[in-house]
C-alpha cells in the first residue's frame, strides 16, 4: 500500500505475491497450530491429540507427528499466497481509487482506508476460499489420513462431495477477510499518520515505519475477525454428507452456537498463534510489498 505515485496493477500484483509468499514461509507453522486449535471441541476425544495451548499444540505435533507436519498443507497456501496477497493490495488500491471518485476525495481518509480493505477483503475471498479448504482439510489430523496431498484432497472433495463444495465457507470468509482487512488498511492510515514523517525516504526509518503500521494493524485486523475465523474453519472442516445436515453452515448462526456450546473464550481460539502470525506478518507484509514497489518505481524511472 504505497503512498507515492500509483504503479499499474501489473506491478501491485507482483509486489502483493511477493510479499504474501514472503510471510506465509516465516509463519506457517503458526497456522497449522491455530488450525488444529480452532477445530477442536473443548471436550478431549479418547485417543485424540487434545491441545491445552499453543506450546502444548506444538510439542505434541511434532512429538507425536513429527516436526514436518507443521507444514503439512503448505502447498495450497503457497498457490494461494501469491493471488490472495496480490489481490488483497491490488484491490485495495482500485478500491480506493473508485471511492475517492464516488465520493469526491482527492486522497484517502481513515473511513475510506476502513471502507476501502473491507471491500478488499470480500474481492479477496472468491480467491482464497477453495485453497483455505484444501488446506484445512490437510493440516486436521483426523482428515489428514484420508488425503495423499493436496491434489488428491482436491480431487476426492470434488469426486465425493461435488465441485461447489470448493466454494464452502464463502460467506464466512467474506466475514473474515472484510473484517481484517478493514482493521488492517484503516490502522496502517491512522498509525502512519501518527509517525514520524520520512520526508527524505530514508530506508530505514520507512522500514521501521512499516513494520509498527503493519503490525499493530495485523492484530487489530486479528481481534476483529478471530471468531469468523474459527467459525470458518469449522464450516470448511465439515464434509458434505447426503441427507445429512452440517452442524455449522452459515457464519452468524455458526457463531452462536459455539459462543452457547463452549463459552465466549471459544470465538477466540487459536488467537495466540494467529495473532502471533498476523501481528508480526502483518509487519513483515508491508515490508516486503512496500520495498517492492520501490524496486519497480527505480527500475521505471519512477522518484521515490
Amino acid at each position: 500500500m504505497a503512498t507515492d505515485k500509483p504503479l499499474p496493477f501489473i506491478y501491485q500484483f507482483i509486489a502483493g505475491a511477493v510479499a504474501g509468499v514472503s510471510e506465509i514461509i516465516v509463519m506457517y507453522p503458526l497456522d497449522v497450530v491455530k488450525t488444529r486449535i480452532q477445530i477442536q471441541s473443548n471436550v478431549a476425544v479418547a485417543g485424540a491429540d487434545h491441545y491445552t495451548s499453543m506450546i502444548d499444540c506444538f510439542q505434541k505435533i511434532v512429538k507425536n507427528e513429527g516436526a514436518s507436519r507443521l507444514y503439512r498443507g503448505i502447498i495450497p497456501p503457497i498457490l494461494m499466497e501469491a493471488p490472495k496477497r496480490a489481490t488483497k493490495f491490488a484491490a485495495n488500491d482500485e478500491w480506493g481509487k473508485f471511492y475517492r471518485r464516488v465520493f469526491g476525495q482527492s486522497s484517502m481518509t481513515q473511513s475510506l482506508s476502513v471502507l476501502t480493505g473491507a471491500t478488499a477483503g470480500v474481492t479477496e475471498s472468491f480467491v482464497v476460499v477453495p485453497f483455505e479448504l484444501v488446506k484445512i482439510r490437510l493440516q486436521d489430523k483426523a482428515q489428514a489420513a484420508k488425503y495423499n496431498g493436496a491434489m488428491d484432497c482436491l480431487q476426492k472433495i470434488i469426486r465425493n462431495e461435488g465441485i461447489l463444495t470448493l466454494y464452502q465457507g464463502l460467506e464466512s470468509t467474506m466475514w473474515r477477510h472484510a473484517l481484517w482487512n478493514a482493521g488492517y488498511f484503516g490502522c496502517i492510515f491512522q498509525v502512519r499518520a501518527m509517525l514520524p514523517a520520512n520526508p527524505t525516504k530514508d530506508k530505514t526509518l520507512q522500514v521501521r515505519n512499516d513494520i509498527v503500521a503493519g503490525t499493530i494493524g495485523g492484530t487489530i485486523g486479528t481481534m476483529l475477525n478471530t471468531p469468523m475465523d474459527v467459525v470458518k474453519s469449522r464450516i470448511q472442516n465439515s464434509p458434505r454428507v447426503a441427507g445429512g445436515v452440517r452442524k455449522y453452515n452459515w457464519a452468524v448462526p455458526a457463531v452462536g452456537t459455539v459462543y452457547r456450546e463452549e463459552g465466549f473464550r471459544a470465538l477466540y481460539k487459536g488467537f495466540l498463534p494467529k495473532v502471533i502470525r498476523l501481528g508480526p506478518g502483518g509487519g513483515i507484509l508491508l515490508v516486503v510489498f512496500t520495498g517492492v514497489m520501490d524496486f519497480f518505481r527505480k527500475m521505471r524511472g519512477d522518484a521515490v
